[in-house]
């Protein structure tokens, strides 16, 4: 008996940074090594030295995105069309699927099933067209319609649609996508990522906070974007630096809303908010070990379009969490028990919240206990079986997208 073959198409793969590279990764080495053959299209230069798991081969397009200034609509359809083409290029594999990097890339996934005949998945990381304009990409009015139009008919030929959320879940659904064609799959920690003593750390080290001095530490780490407001944030720095001269706030990583966030800072002349570039993925946990509160954001119109992947390390980390967000989000219903979930444009409930967990170490401690075992509820393994399982029932099911949706594709 043959192997199963899959193919995963994205824009991103490790060594490129990227959340959906990494989440691909993991995936795609447990598959392998439970005996699929599995081939991965990606962006990037041809001779790229890749960090690919045993038994997954990567084809990279040979073309990149530039870096700086932002993506823009023309650069990720460029990136869509390199990465279909290769994809149709392909020798035939019995899954095909998409995910969310570039944003309209479940528009190619019917057309690559009738090209390999294939069965199509969507791993929806993100929530595309809708999203654009959280993320500061506009498009005309008449063709946001348009493409949102042509995304719910794409989704609706896919024989399985993954949402990592249950607010996701139910945006694809209100698009038609059929509940027989719907999982909730949600993103995993990083298996590195484990609760760690704050004493002796060298990020706290390196702010100038001595183990026992009482120092409180909050933490924003990984990519700060157009749909991460930090406005509360900022105007509750402003209120605590003065009262509450023994919290410090840092802000490591990068993204486009990095230097709005500096300028705002600087203007207000914050004493008490440091920033660090973004971190190698291999010093993650300790730098979310460094914090005795982690926060996570996320702009109130994004809900069910993304949920931020930040909080499963937080959790992994065994730290608690303030999310500046929608408490009707999935990231709102995660976070209960072990942290809380406040209005991110209230600076004063943001600074309240803050002071009352540097005055209560037991609860910090507490909340942080219940994190890392909410966080052991859910690993990699446990994901890549459940992604494992979908593909292979999907598989073995009639096919009910490509060839069945109508499509005619000659195959090579």
């Amino acid at each position: 008996m043959r192997e199963s073959s899959i193919l995963f198409v994205n824009r991103v793969f490790p060594p490129d940074r990227g959340a959906t590279g990494r989440c691909l990764s993991d995936i795609a080495a447990r598959m392998a090594a439970a005996g699929w053959r599995v081939s991965i299209v990606a962006d990037g230069p041809t001779r790229q030295p890749d960090l690919a798991p045993a038994g997954v081969v990567v084809h990279r397009t040979g073309s990149a995105m530039p870096d700086g200034g932002g993506p823009s609509s023309r650069a990720y359809l460029r990136s869509l069309r390199r990465l279909a083409g290769q994809a149709l290029r392909l020798p035939r594999h019995d899954v095909v699927v998409t995910m969310t990097d570039p944003p309209m890339l479940a528009l190619a996934g019917p057309l690559l099933a009738a090209r390999h005949r294939a069965v199509t998945l969507h791993w929806c990381q993100d929530l595309y067209p809708d999203l654009l304009p959280v993320l500061g990409i506009r498009i005309p009015a008449g063709l946001h319609r348009l493409a949102r139009v042509g995304m719910a008919q794409a989704l609706r030929r896919h024989d399985g649609v993954i949402a990592i959320g249950g607010c996701m879940r139910d945006r694809l659904a209100g698009l038609g996508v059929p509940d027989r064609c719907l999982t909730v799959l949600p993103n995993w920690p990083d298996p590195v990522i484990r609760p760690l003593p704050r004493a002796g750390n060298r990020y706290r080290r390196s702010l100038g906070m001595d183990d026992g001095d009482g120092r409180f530490l909050v933490v924003y780490s990984g990519v700060l974007g157009l749909a991460h407001p930090m406005d509360g944030l900022l105007d509750a720095a402003r209120r605590l630096q003065d009262s509450d001269p023994a919290v410090m706030v840092l802000l490591a990583g990068d993204g486009r809303g990095m230097a709005a966030v500096e300028r705002t800072a600087s203007a207000l002349g914050l004493r008490n908010l440091r920033r660090l570039p973004w971190q190698p993925a291999a010093q993650l946990g300790e730098l979310l070990a460094a914090a005795d509160l982690h926060l996570v954001s996320m702009a109130s119109d994004a809900q069910g379009l993304l949920v931020p992947s930040k909080l499963a390390g937080i959790q992994a980390a065994g730290r608690p969490c303030l999310f500046l967000g929608p408490s009707g989000s999935e990231c709102a219903r995660r976070i209960g028990g072990c942290g809380l979930t406040v209005d991110p444009f209230d600076g004063e409930a943001i600074a309240a919240a803050v002071r009352a967990y540097a005055a209560d170490p037991g609860r910090v401690a507490a909340e942080g206990q219940r994190a890392a075992r909410q966080a052991e509820a859910w690993t990699l393994e446990q994901a890549a079986a459940a992604f494992t399982a979908l593909a292979g029932a999907r598989l073995a099911a009639p096919p009910t997208a490509g060839i069945a949706a109508g499509w005619r594709v000659p195959h090579a």
